[in-house]
């Protein structure tokens, strides 16, 4: 819970704060801290996403979702949440990267469309 209240804060403050494309200084947020905003809506292992409409992350190419989650920091892919989460965690390519590398490493779904 208190990472939920922490990562809102951060994303209030640094929303109001920063334009929608200026990149965000370093929120002192942990690998972990930002990795759990990532679960909160997409789960732990990215296949139970909060919404329907959300992604499932788990299985997927981790080149895809380094791609999506570069398009989203830098504004080229639009959506409201996403482009904000981005900034407000203030990932780096590194984060990118190990984020990407994390959920394509989990099992995806199988069967999923039947």
């Amino acid at each position: 819970m208190y990472r939920l209240i922490l990562i809102a804060s951060v994303f209030l403050s640094n929303s109001l704060m920063a334009s929608h494309h200026e990149p965000v200084e370093d929120v002192g947020l942990t690998f972990e801290d930002k990795l759990a905003a990532c679960s909160a809506c997409h789960g732990v292992n990215g296949d139970q996403p909060l919404m329907p409409e959300y992604p499932i992350l788990s299985g997927q190419y981790q080149d895809y979702l380094e791609v999506a989650l570069t398009a989203y920091k830098t504004g080229r892919r639009q959506h409201m949440i996403m482009n904000m989460q981005v900034q407000a965690l203030a990932l780096t390519d590194a984060d990118i990267s190990k984020l990407a590398a994390y959920f394509a490493s989990k099992p995806g779904l199988i069967g999923l469309g039947e």
